[in-house]
């Protein structure tokens, strides 16, 4: 049986300044252009006890990088929602799990543009979960995903980048000066 967890039609994201004050909010499906105003956002890694990372490949369908592989998800928060409430509700909305304990561990700010042109512009902290759960990940979201040992993922990244998306490149690099795995 496949679950159906779409999200609202009418996706809000909070739009920002250069110093994440919020300027306004816009409906998702016409944000991500090939002049996407600066919004918030946030990535989330999330490990298990064997030092493993759940990595997944995005949906053919997604606007932005379709059908490549990232850190375990990503997200906006909405209008007054604290990031780490904005992760906890997406681990549930798109893997299909819940967790107690997420840790906002550094600032991140980028700006990709995708091959089909569409630009990524965020201001996106990275959240860390550490967790032994199963993942159950809705479809709609996801196309592919596996568990990976840390360490291999890092040497992956750094060897094939053009496999991953830009920022879980850059975010996992930030992460092995920061974790101690």
């Amino acid at each position: 049986m496949v679950r159906s967890q779409a999200r609202p039609l009418m996706e809000k994201v909070v739009l920002v300044d250069e110093e994440n004050r919020p300027i306004g909010v816009a409906d998702k499906s016409i944000v991500h252009t090939k002049n996407t105003p600066l919004h918030r956002g946030f990535s989330l890694f999330l490990f298990n006890s064997k030092k493993e990372l759940f990595v997944t490949q995005r949906a053919k369908t997604k606007k932005t990088f379709p059908g490549i592989w990232t850190n375990s998800l990503c997200g906006h928060p909405k209008q007054g929602e604290k990031i780490v409430e904005a992760g906890r509700r997406r681990l549930k909305e798109e893997l299909g799990i819940v967790v107690a304990d997420i840790k906002e561990v550094s600032p991140y700010r980028y700006r990709f543009r995708g091959q089909n042109g569409i630009l990524e512009n965020e201001i996106c902290p990275i959240l860390v979960v550490h967790a032994d759960v199963t993942p159950k990940p809705n479809p709609q979201e996801v196309a592919n995903w596996k568990w990976i040992k840390w360490k291999k993922f890092l040497r992956e990244i750094k060897k094939n980048p053009q496999r991953y998306s830009p920022w879980s490149v850059e975010e996992a690099l930030i992460l092995e000066k920061i974790l101690n795995l």
